[in-house]
């Protein structure tokens, strides 16, 4: 008998789906407990970080060799970067007293990028903050909200956020802790720069055109876009494929 065959108990799908739930929810707590940690220590660095730069004015150079060092003693960790560092910096300084209790503490880090990107003053930076980790926006979406204003156009309108966007429990977990993907079908492996990854997926692309035949064009990679005198750069999966028009056909 496999075990395909095994008779099950009447009552073994509905266990099944409270243990699936059970892990899923008990993972993605632990996720935002993990990465609720990893902020606060951003939060710990930026705010050293910021103290000597406005005691001791240490400069990028400084921060670069300080960023060398971290990172050849904890190459595992991505994060230690010079720009990383003085987005800790900035972090630090947006919240300078403390970040534990903070919505902020439970979003990820790409987010907190975002919001002191775009924001200075704090009510906004808490109320986005909040308003992101209560309808577990995604970064484009808090980004949107932001470029919308959408602080000031609640306050006088009602919102639909609760019935238009996901439960709390699905995005921001994701985003936590993204879940890797495989890209052996490019001819990839191991640790992949950016730049490698978009060129291997752009030579698919217009090979695929090719095979395709005429009346095809492939518009771009990194196309350049400018709203609201903000810079923006369409990558490769927004890049569209699109029919040639009749003039332009060989």
């Amino acid at each position: 008998m496999t075990r395909r065959d095994v008779a099950l108990p009447d009552d073994y799908q509905d266990l099944l789906t409270v243990l699936k739930e059970r892990v899923r929810s008990t993972r993605a707590h632990a996720l935002r407990t993990v990465n609720t940690q990893l902020i606060e220590l951003y939060w710990s660095i930026g705010r050293d970080i910021l103290r000597r730069q406005d005691s001791e004015g240490w400069g990028s150079r400084v921060i670069a060799k300080l960023a060398e060092d971290l990172r050849a003693e904890f190459p595992e960790m991505k994060g230690l970067s010079p720009r990383n560092l003085q987005y800790m910096a900035t972090f630090a300084r947006a919240w300078p007293d403390s970040i534990a209790q903070q919505a902020a503490a439970q979003l990820p880090w790409g987010h907190l990028m975002v919001l002191v990107d775009k924001l200075t003053d704090r009510e906004s930076l808490d109320w986005y903050a909040a308003a992101a980790v209560e309808y577990a926006w995604s970064r484009n979406v808090l980004l949107n909200m932001i470029m919308g204003q959408a602080m000031e156009r609640t306050g006088s309108a009602p919102s639909n956020f609760t019935k238009a966007l996901p439960g709390r429990e699905s995005e921001l977990a994701q985003q936590a802790a993204k879940d890797p993907y495989n890209f052996e079908f490019l001819g990839l492996s191991g640790e992949v720069s950016e730049r490698d990854l978009e060129q291997r997926l752009t030579d698919r692309i217009v090979e695929t055109l090719r095979e395709l035949g005429p009346g095809f064009a492939f518009v771009g990679r990194q196309v350049h876009l400018e709203v609201g005198g903000d810079d923006f750069y369409i990558d490769c999966s927004d890049s569209r494929v699109i029919p040639m028009p009749a003039a332009l056909r060989g």
